[in-house]
């Protein structure tokens, strides 16, 4: 299954112009986040359709036509602080009723989360730099390295759908202690025992700087302040160790 962007050949036209023909065939509402990262509710009218789609002429001859399915979500009404969705899908899979469409449409809502977990192992957690020289062992780095940018991803995620839970749910006694003697609260800033408040103070030792208009901490900020505070903590637990001797 894939997000078309360019206005395919098919059987009697193009793609675009079959689906202009297709009425819409059901509605479903979804919860979508603005710019700010506040819930929105959005309405998408689901249209599809089984047609034939031609490769471009230049490569007619090298690829054979393909009978697809094509997914057209639409978006009613404009929202005020976001893009409009307008999703175009293809897809080799049948597709014989609304439920069909929406199961479809909630398979490739994930693929933005596969991204940005691709992001944080190639980005944060550096995996192509890796000099290792058998796969052997790159496999084992891998493993361990996908556990650390899930544990980046869910952080970032679960402060977004729970800010209001507790903050132990992701961190250690030891690591609520250095937070808050890292970063203080603002002058007009009241101490929050929530899990939202600390993933905040967790980004900021990242570079995030939490202004009024900023977005929630994304997932590299989070990385960064992560990184930091392991390397603190173990350092007051050498420290504790050395001053206990």
């Amino acid at each position: 299954m894939v997000r078309t962007c360019v206005d395919r050949r098919s059987e009697n036209a193009t793609v675009a112009a079959e689906m202009k023909e297709v009425r819409v065939q059901g509605l479903h509402r979804i919860e979508v986040r603005d710019r700010h990262g506040k819930p929105d509710l959005a309405t998408l009218a689901i249209r599809y359709r089984r047609l034939m789609v031609r490769p471009s002429r230049s490569k007619e001859k090298s690829y054979p036509p393909l009978t697809l399915t094509a997914i057209y979500a639409t978006e009613q009404g404009t929202p005020q602080q976001r893009e409009r969705i307008d999703w175009k899908l293809l897809t080799d899979l049948p597709v014989n009723s609304p439920k069909e469409a929406i199961e479809k449409l909630s398979w490739y809502s994930q693929r933005w989360k596969i991204e940005t977990f691709h992001k944080i192992l190639k980005s944060g957690c550096r995996a192509e730099e890796s000099k290792l020289r058998t796969a052997e062992r790159l496999v084992n780095l891998l493993a361990v390295l996908c556990v650390v940018g899930w544990r980046i991803f869910w952080m970032t995620m679960i402060s977004r759908t729970a800010p209001k839970a507790s903050p132990k749910l992701l961190f250690t006694s030891l690591e609520l202690r250095l937070l808050d003697l890292l970063v203080k609260d603002g002058l007009f800033e009241a101490h929050e025992q929530t899990l939202s408040a600390y993933i905040t103070k967790l980004a900021k030792l990242g570079g995030y700087l939490a202004r009024a208009n900023d977005s929630p901490p994304g997932n590299m900020v989070v990385w960064k302040g992560l990184s930091r505070l392991t390397d603190i903590e173990l350092g007051a637990t050498m420290a504790a160790k050395v001053v206990g001797n």
